[in-house]
C-alpha cells in the first residue's frame, strides 16, 4: 500500500475517525490502535517483514523500561547506546547488505 493509493486512501480516513472520534477517551486503546495499523500498514507492503518489525518494536519497549527503572544515570545512557546501536545496526545492515 503506497501512499497515493486507493487502499491507503481508504485506510487512512478509517484510522483517523476510529482514533479521534471512537477510540478518543482512552489514550491506551488510542495506542493499540496505532500500533495495530501500523503493523497492517506495513504488513501491506511485505508480510515477511513483519516479525524484524515486531521484534524491533518489542527491544526497544524493553530498553524503555529499563532506561525508566533504572536509578544511575551511567546505565540509563548504556541502555540508550545499546538502543540507539540495535536501531542503527538494523537500518545499516537493511538499507546496505
Amino acid at each position: 500500500m503506497i501512499f497515493n493509493s486507493l487502499p491507503f486512501s481508504l485506510f487512512l480516513p478509517i484510522v483517523f475517525i476510529l482514533y479521534w472520534f471512537i477510540f478518543n477517551k482512552s489514550s491506551k486503546n488510542q495506542n493499540i490502535l496505532l500500533l495495530s495499523a501500523s503493523l497492517f500498514f506495513y504488513g501491506w507492503a511485505d508480510w515477511r517483514f513483519l516479525f524484524l518489525v515486531l521484534l524491533n518494536a518489542l527491544l526497544n519497549y524493553l530498553i524503555a523500561i529499563g532506561i525508566t527503572n533504572t536509578q544511575k544515570e551511567k546505565i540509563k545512557k548504556q541502555l540508550l547506546w545499546l538502543g540507539l546501536l540495535i536501531n542503527l545496526g538494523v537500518l545499516g545492515y537493511f538499507k546496505y547488505f
